[in-house]
C-alpha cells in the first residue's frame, strides 16, 4: 500500500462532511475484490510500463457504472501518471476533471479535498515540468466549477487561496490581484459565529498574500494599509505561519521608515510565530532581527531572549552574533571582516544588503567620536587610515556630527584637517548653564508676582510687610 492508499483509508474514518456513500452489498464482494485486483496489478505496471497502467486504470474507470471508489483512485493514478509520467498534461486535465465528478458521493468529502490537493500542488509546484501558466488556470478552473457545483465553499475558498499563492511565486501580480479581490467578495460579512471566525481566519491569509505582493512590489502606501488592517482583525484563528509573513513584512515596512524599535519588535513577533510553526524562514528573519536591533542602537543583545537563545550558535546565525558582538564593543574593522567572510549568509540576502551600509555608518560614526574624544587637532588622511575608507567619505561623515552638535569643531578644507574647539565647547556648556539659572530666577519671580498681584506687600502672620525693605525691584536685580 503506498501513500495515496494510506490517506484513502485513515480518509475513510474522519468525519462525516455530509455526502453520500456508496452501499456495499454481500453479493458485490467478488466483484469489488475483482476491481482491486486490477487496480494494483494496474498499479505495479506504473513505473515498467506507464502505457500499459494507463490503459489498465482506463478499463476499470470503464467497467464502474456506479463511479465506486476504485475507479477515482484509478483516475487519481491517470491524473498522475499522464501529467507526472509521460508528461501530457492536456489529457491530465481530462482524467482529473472525469475524477472531480466523482468527489459528490465516491468518497468521502476529507479524502476528495486531500486527492484535489495534492494533484493542485504537483501541478502548480512544477513537479512535472515546465507547465504553461493557460494550463495551470485550466486545472484551477475545473477544480473551481466543480466545487462551485458542489457548494463547497470552504475547500473553495482554500483553492483559490492556494493559486494565489502560486501566482504569487511565479510573480503574475495581475492575475493574482483579480483573485484577491474575489476572494475578499468570498469572506464577506455574514454568518454565525463560529464562521466568523472561520470567515476572519481567511481574511487573515489573505492579507498575508496581498501584503506580500505589495512588499515585493514596493507599495509601501498599500503595504501599510494592509498591514493595519490585518492588526484589527479579532474574530480568527489564524496558523502561525499567516502571523509570521504579515509581521515579517511589517517589519520591512518599518525598516522603510527607520523605524528601528518598532520593526525589531515586528521581527521579533515574527520570528516567534515561524518557530512555532517550524517553518525555515525562522532563521531568515532572525537575521533581520539581529539587524533590527543593533540599528537601534540598543546594548541589549538580541540573543538573551529564551525564544532566540536556542539559536545562537546555529550556522546560519553565527556570522549574525559575531556581528553584534563586534558592534557593541564598536570594533568596525571585525565587523567588515565579519561582512567579507560571510557574504553567503549575510550579504547575498538583498533585503539584509540594503541596511548594511546604513549599521557601518552608525558603527563607523560611534568609532569616529570615541577615536577623537582626546584630540584637539587630526588630520582627514589619519582618520580616513583608521577607518580604512576614504578621506571623502571621513569628511562627510564629520560634517554630519557637526552640524548634529556631537562634534564641536570645524573642519580646514585646504588643510584637509578636523579642527576640535574643547574651549568653545566648555564656554558654550557654561553659557548654557547661566542660561538656566536665569531661567529658574525669571521662575521664580513669576510665581512671587502672582501670588501678590497688588504689589502692597504680602501678609504674613497679620502683618503687613512692603514690597522691597526699601530696595530696587527684585526683576531689576537681575
Amino acid at each position: 500500500m503506498d501513500d495515496d492508499d494510506a490517506d484513502y483509508m485513515q480518509g475513510s474514518d474522519d468525519e462525516d462532511y455530509g455526502f453520500d456513500y456508496s452501499d456495499g452489498e454481500d453479493g458485490d464482494e467478488s466483484g469489488s475484490a475483482d476491481v482491486e485486483n486490477m487496480y494494483y496489478t494496474a498499479k505495479s505496471k506504473k513505473e515498467d510500463d506507464p502505457e500499459q497502467a494507463l490503459k489498465e486504470f482506463a478499463a476499470i474507470v470503464a467497467q464502474d457504472t456506479e463511479k465506486g471508489d476504485w475507479s477515482f483512485k484509478a483516475l487519481k493514478q491517470s491524473t498522475k501518471l499522464l501529467y507526472l509520467h509521460l508528461r501530457r498534461p492536456t489529457d491530465a486535465l481530462k482524467t482529473y476533471t472525469e475524477l472531480l465528478t466523482y468527489t459528490k458521493s465516491a468518497v468521502t468529502r476529507n479524502y476528495a479535498e486531500k486527492t484535489i490537493n495534492g494533484i493542485l500542488d504537483y501541478v502548480g509546484g512544477g513537479k512535472g515540468g515546465p507547465v504553461e501558466v493557460e494550463v495551470l488556470e485550466k486545472f484551477y478552473q475545473v477544480t473551481k466549477d466543480a466545487l462551485v457545483e458542489a457548494k463547497n465553499d470552504r475547500l473553495s475558498v482554500k483553492t483559490n487561496l492556494k493559486l494565489a499563492k502560486l501566482w504569487l511565486d511565479r510573480k503574475e501580480y495581475g492575475r493574482l490581484s483579480k483573485l484577491i479581490r474575489e476572494l475578499y467578495v468570498a469572506t464577506g460579512s455574514g454568518g454565525d459565529s463560529d464562521d466568523q471566525s472561520q470567515k476572519g481566519t481567511q481574511l487573515l491569509e489573505i492579507y498575508a498574500l496581498e501584503i506580500q505582493m505589495h512588499n515585493e512590489t514596493r507599495n509601501i502606501t498599500k503595504l501599510k494599509e494592509i498591514y493595519n488592517a490585518s492588526n484589527s482583525v479579532r474574530s480568527a484563528i489564524p496558523h502561525p505561519r499567516i502571523m509570521g509573513i504579515i509581521k515579517e513584512c511589517g517589519g520591512k515596512m518599518w525598516m522603510g521608515e527607520r523605524q528601528w524599535n518598532r520593526a525589531s519588535e515586528d521581527f521579533f513577533e515574527s520570528f516567534r510565530n515561524y518557530d512555532e510553526a517550524g517553518s525555515p524562514q525562522r532563521i531568515q528573519v532572525l537575521k533581520y532581527l539581529v539587524l533590527a536591533n543593533m540599528l537601534t542602537g540598543s546594548e541589549v543583545n538580541p540573543f538573551d531572549s529564551q525564544e532566540t537563545k536556542p539559536y545562537k550558535s546555529d550556522p546560519q546565525i553565527k556570522a549574525m552574533t559575531d556581528l553584534v558582538d563586534a558592534y557593541q564593543r564598536r570594533e568596525v574593522h571585525a565587523a567588515e571582516k565579519i561582512l567579507r567572510d560571510n557574504r553567503s549568509t549575510i550579504m547575498d540576502d538583498a533585503f539584509i544588503r540594503s541596511y548594511i551600509g546604513e549599521l557601518l555608518r552608525s558603527l563607523r560614526t560611534q568609532y569616529l567620536i570615541d577615536l577623537i574624544k582626546p584630540y584637539t587637532r587630526l588630520e582627514l588622511s589619519f582618520l580616513a587610515k583608521q577607518l580604512n575608507v576614504d578621506t571623502d567619505e571621513v569628511e562627510v561623515l564629520l560634517i554630519e556630527l557637526i552640524l548634529e552638535g556631537k562634534v564641536e569643531g570645524k573642519i580646514d578644507q585646504v588643510a584637509m584637517r578636523l579642527e576640535l574647539d574643547k574651549k568653545q565647547s566648555l564656554e558654550k556648556k557654561r553659557y548654557a548653564a547661566l542660561d538656566k539659572w536665569t531661567d529658574a530666577l525669571e521662575s521664580v519671580h513669576t510665581s512671587v508676582v502672582a501670588k501678590n498681584p497688588g504689589g502692597g506687600g504680602m501678609a504674613r502672620g497679620g502683618v503687613d510687610f512692603p514690597d522691597t525693605f526699601g530696595y530696587p525691584d527684585v526683576k531689576d536685580r537681575f
